[in-house]
């Protein structure tokens, strides 16, 4: 990091309104190198594909096959207590495009900085995932219990994007570990892990060809990549550093991110931080509550 950085998290209040917001920035030196995922670390598969219940779009709504587009599914059972930001959920909604949340299923394609969603939201990977394309994979669902104590997995393995793109592809997942679990040292109870992580955003939300965008991308501009981290729904947030920014999927591949919750809130380890000039354009993205979600034909 650059001499000077300072040490810990950095909180920012942002103005939308007469409203504030606080998001806190997850440094990217939190990222741990890694080319495996969660469950190939256990030696077990990825679950059973996730069917789909609701949402917009191409939903595929109770296909057996999973594929979608703009879908979620749920309730789904934890089989545990999870809290988060306060409050203890036992059910949750698993949304194709990257998230899961827990009032509601979420089939919003386009991110508008995860602090300003509506409702609790985690998300490994808020991007237009697409799996309708035949060489795309699908959603799936895992349960894991262990004498730690139990997890859900959620994963989305090499999917393709907007619209029905199957190539590149990505692969990421998503740990959730009840409250009672017994955290190992070095982990946490949330877990993001991305392996091959091609592109980072759909046509829709004004992305060119291979996933990407031509210019510059953010919120507020005309393409808008993938956010990474936590949101309350009261538009409070703490979002993995370049967020909402081109480059992000460059960022998080080969990479898992362990995140230890104290009350349903996020606790951000202890690493170097950018300077304040670095801080201040990685905002400029990352914070910014304005723009909309283009509409799909």
């Amino acid at each position: 990091m650059p001499a000077g950085a300072h040490r810990g998290s950095s909180c920012v209040a942002l103005a939308t309104g007469s409203a504030q917001a606080a998001v806190t920035i997850i440094p990217q030196s939190a990222l741990v190198p890694s080319t495996t995922l969660y469950t190939d670390d256990l030696g077990i598969g990825i679950g059973n594909t996730l069917v789909m219940t609701g949402g917009g779009n191409a939903a595929n709504v109770g296909g057996a096959s999973g594929r979608n587009d703009d879908g979620y599914g749920g309730p789904i059972a934890f089989g545990f207590d999870f809290t988060l930001f306060g409050n203890t959920y036992t059910s949750f909604f698993a949304n194709n495009n990257g998230n899961i949340t827990f009032d509601s299923g979420l089939s919003a394609f386009t991110p508008t900085g995860l602090q300003g969603t509506t409702q609790p939201v985690i998300s490994p990977f808020f991007a237009d995932v697409d799996t309708r394309n035949a060489l795309s994979g699908v959603m799936s669902l895992q349960t894991h219990s262990s004498a730690a104590g139990d997890e859900v997995i959620v994963t989305l393995p090499n999917v393709g994007y907007y619209d029905a793109q199957g190539n590149p592809l990505n692969t990421f997942l998503l740990v959730i570990r009840s409250d009672d679990y017994d955290i190992p040292e070095g982990e946490g109870q949330a877990g993001f892990f991305w392996t091959e992580m091609g592109w980072e955003v759909g046509s829709a939300s004004g992305g060119g060809e291979g996933g990407l965008c031509v210019g510059e991308g953010g919120i507020g501009t005309d393409c808008v990549p993938a956010a990474v981290g936590f949101g309350d729904g009261q538009s409070n947030g703490y979002v993995l550093e370049g967020s909402t920014l081109n480059g992000i999927a460059d960022v998080v591949e080969n990479h898992r991110l362990w995140v230890s919750l104290v009350g349903g809130v996020p606790q951000v380890p202890e690493q170097s931080m950018p300077e304040p000039g670095t801080l201040l354009l990685m905002l400029a993205g990352a914070l910014a509550m304005a723009g909309s979600a283009r509409r799909k034909s």
